[in-house]
């Protein structure tokens, strides 16, 4: 099967999983948040697919799952996080294609990619609310409640990746396929 096509479907089972994910543990809202399981098939889509594809599963997903299911809430909630999830795509995708592809630099790429992700968050939050979204609401809501998110994307997403490579599913050329 050619790469575009791999990359059309893959891009589109992520977005599936973007909205289906969160039912498995948004039964309890405040679990589900701090989980953030929409988070896990945008940073997927990126070192999968290249910055086009995560970037746009990243962009449509908090939108068309507002749209869908009401969750997360449209207004600041889904567009702040449309920015936010456009970037982890956008960044893992990019910053993959630049680092040598070891494991230690799936790490690497994460990381940073949720660092740039959460700062794109609180710029949208502020441009959104305005004053009113204070550097204390950006430590509580990019930090202190996202720390068990964090934590599980970090266990989580590197392994997957891994086995995608080891399956041959994740080409090792650097050029970027949309």
């Amino acid at each position: 099967m050619n790469q575009h096509i791999k990359n059309r479907l893959f891009a589109a089972l992520c977005l599936a999983l973007c909205m289906v994910l969160p039912f498995l543990i948004g039964q309890i809202p405040e679990i589900g948040k701090r989980f953030s399981p929409m988070h896990i098939p945008v940073f997927i889509c990126g070192f999968v697919c290249g910055w086009p594809w995560g970037l746009a599963v990243g962009a449509i997903a908090p939108l068309l799952r507002s749209t869908m299911f009401g969750v997360p809430a449209m207004g600041p909630d889904a567009f702040s996080m449309m920015f936010e999830l456009a970037a982890y795509g956008a960044v893992s995708g990019i910053l993959y294609r630049v680092f040598p592809k070891k494991p230690w630099s799936i790490y690497v790429v994460l990381v940073i990619a949720m660092i740039v992700g959460r700062l794109v968050w609180g710029a949208a939050k502020w441009a959104i609310l305005g004053p009113a979204f204070t550097l204390k609401l950006f430590l509580a809501g990019a930090v202190v409640k996202a720390i068990p998110g964090i934590i599980l994307h970090i266990v989580l997403i590197p392994p997957i990746i891994l086995a995608l490579q080891r399956a041959g599913f994740i080409e090792n050329d650097r050029e970027v396929h949309v």
